[in-house]
């Protein structure tokens, strides 16, 4: 049996990345609403450190894991080692939330290392709701799908919102909306963010992601980097956003150039604030 993902607004507020550096501070932190995302990849161990304070933290904390190997747009079927693996760590954990790309990193058994894109095409639409429907069938639920941040312009016979729509259709997935990753494919591609939006199915998100991102040496493309702050231009898409969503789980994305924890819970107190003003925008409108 598949269950839910999306969780209560006010369970999960604004959460971060979990670092090893910031265990600790993880740890002792009562922010309200405060959760954690890690990549699974990193704790599918039989023991030792990273599990014990992950354990001691998840006592405190919703958890949600963020997947960035299971090729779910590729060519091969999902790796059922990987699979069993997830699992174990899903079952042991009990995470809030589950996630994956809408991308590939695999091809005939051979990892990449990267989260490739795919032309959106209706065969690649089929295999990706296959590999979907494999892994929520494996977990035992179902996972969120994120959106990617784009290069180039990979010609399909859709868009990337019209395959996502179908995917969401036809397998009963959730979403994971990266607002860095919209600006940052906008920008590159000569789009309007605002337009994606427009297009996407916000009824599906079960999650924000808010991350930075940096320019190449030549200025020519944003990078998808995690390395700096969120910029002004995404903290605008996300106040639109959860102006017409209401309050949803939101995740602070840091992977570079870490800061120290407190600057990092200020970006996250922000995030916290303006979900709380949705929250209580929500309620008055009830």
């Amino acid at each position: 049996m598949i269950t839910s993902t999306r969780l209560p607004p006010r369970a999960m507020g604004a959460g971060l990345g979990l670092k090893p550096a910031h265990y600790r501070a993880v740890l002792e932190s009562d922010a309200p609403g405060l959760w954690v995302e890690v990549h699974p990849e990193n704790y599918m161990l039989p023991g030792g450190p990273r599990l014990h304070w992950l354990e001691a933290i998840a006592q405190r904390h919703p958890v949600s894991l963020h997947g960035v190997s299971l090729s779910l747009g590729g060519a091969d079927r999902p790796d059922p080692d990987h699979l069993k693996s997830l699992r174990e760590l899903i079952d042991r954990y009990r995470p809030a939330l589950v996630s994956e790309h809408l991308a590939w990193c695999r091809h005939d058994g051979i990892y990449y290392g990267d989260l490739l894109p795919l032309p959106y095409t209706a065969g690649a639409l089929d295999r990706f709701c296959d590999h979907v429907d494999e892994v929520q069938d494996a977990l035992g639920r179902s996972i969120l799908i994120e959106n990617p941040s784009l290069y180039v312009d990979l010609k399909g016979d859709m868009t990337e919102t019209e395959f996502l729509v179908e995917a969401v259709r036809r397998t009963g997935c959730g979403l994971l909306l990266d607002l860095n990753n919209v600006f940052v494919t906008a920008i590159n591609l000569k789009r309007d963010a605002l337009g994606y939006l427009e297009t996407f199915p916000l009824d599906a998100v079960g999650e924000i992601h808010l991350a930075g991102h940096e320019t190449d040496p030549d200025g020519s493309l944003l990078i998808d980097t995690h390395g700096a702050p969120v910029a002004d231009a995404v903290w605008s898409l996300y106040r639109e956003t959860i102006a017409r969503t209401g309050p949803v789980p939101t995740l602070i994305e840091r992977d570079n150039n870490l800061p120290p924890f407190v600057e990092l819970m200020a970006e996250r107190e922000r995030a916290q604030a303006l979900l709380e003003y949705a929250d209580e925008a929500a309620l008055a409108d009830a």
